[in-house]
């Protein structure tokens, strides 16, 4: 007999799932998996739906199905560049959370996730973690990169767990959703989802003071019930965000400021980066599209380090 449930929890080779009737069982695949023909590292991700028959006196599940996927999250494997990682599936909403120091995230990270995001439409919402311990002129640099981002229509929240600054907005914004929780080892998302909802108890790792970079405690990706009725999916931290391939004169189709323009270019298939009579060049210029997103999209198309001092805006 089939059964339907949510993968709450992937492992790599056990799976977590939540049936219809709210009962948590412990699953295994069977046999080989194949998704839209993509070679990835997991086949099955949390967020997934999926069909199991049990076995073992109705103790253990054997995935044998799974539904047709709404969206996903997906990059690189960091040990096989020519194989990708799902981090999840059927998210309503991701949220990025960025912080300015300890450890800084830079602005190529957050923009190839949300490269990664607009390829399967996935809304994200920007979290400026740990505003703190800011000081007064990085709290200036960081209103000027939320407007940035503002203008371009990506919403965001700066949040601290010392003052409580932003949780209850956070808290109200993933009512009811599932939501997608990523970003750097070290960035303060276990913290963060702790603080909206402590039943979750979710174990906080530390920064290393050698390299300033968080220390991974999420080692999987795991899905929580929240207490306001949504979902989080907590995912590992993530220190490199590389890009699945993509045709170089696709990128700019997931660059929001760049879409009134590059329908207007001389060459339909432009890169907008070394072609004449290219209007997202002449809007660069014009200061119609930052320089800095402009200096990412660059990096993204020749697939160049994403560690650029992109928080010095001049």
């Amino acid at each position: 007999m089939n059964h339907s449930g949510l993968v709450m929890l992937s492992t790599g080779s056990w799976y977590n799932v939540k049936t219809d009737e709210g009962k948590m069982v412990q699953c295994k695949l069977r046999g080989k998996f194949r998704i839209q023909g993509i070679k990835t590292t997991n086949p099955v991700v949390v967020g997934d739906h999926v069909v199991f028959e049990y076995k073992d006196n109705e103790q253990i599940g054997f995935i044998t199905e799974i539904e047709n996927r709404r969206n996903y999250i997906i990059r690189k494997s960091i040990r096989l560049s020519k194989v990708s990682h799902i981090i999840a599936a059927n998210i309503d909403k991701a949220f990025l959370v960025i912080t300015q120091k300890q450890p800084r995230t830079s602005l190529g990270f957050v923009d190839r996730f949300l490269t990664a995001a607009e390829a399967y439409r996935i809304p994200v919402e920007l979290i400026f973690n740990k505003v703190d311990l800011l000081l007064k002129e990085e709290l200036l640099t960081l209103e000027k990169v939320r407007e940035i981002y503002k203008k371009i229509g990506y919403s965001s929240i700066s949040t601290s767990i010392i003052t409580l600054e932003g949780i209850e907005e956070l808290r109200t914004k993933m009512m009811g959703k599932i939501s997608l929780f990523a970003g750097h080892s070290g960035a303060g998302k276990s913290a963060l989802l702790n603080t909206i909802d402590p039943d979750l108890n979710i174990r906080i790792g530390e920064i290393s003071d050698a390299h300033n970079k968080g220390k991974h405690t999420t080692t999987f990706a795991q899905m929580h019930e929240l207490g306001n009725g949504g979902y989080i999916i907590d995912s590992p931290g993530i220190k490199e965000f590389g890009l699945i391939n993509y045709e170089k004169y696709e990128i700019s189709h997931f660059f929001l400021e760049m879409r009134p323009f590059m329908n207007k270019c001389k060459y339909h298939n432009c890169t907008h980066i070394h072609e004449p009579e290219c209007k997202v060049k002449d809007a660069v210029k014009n200061g119609e599209i930052h320089s800095v997103r402009y200096k990412n999209y660059v990096n993204i198309v020749n697939d160049e380090d994403l560690e650029i001092e992109s928080w010095k805006l001049e």
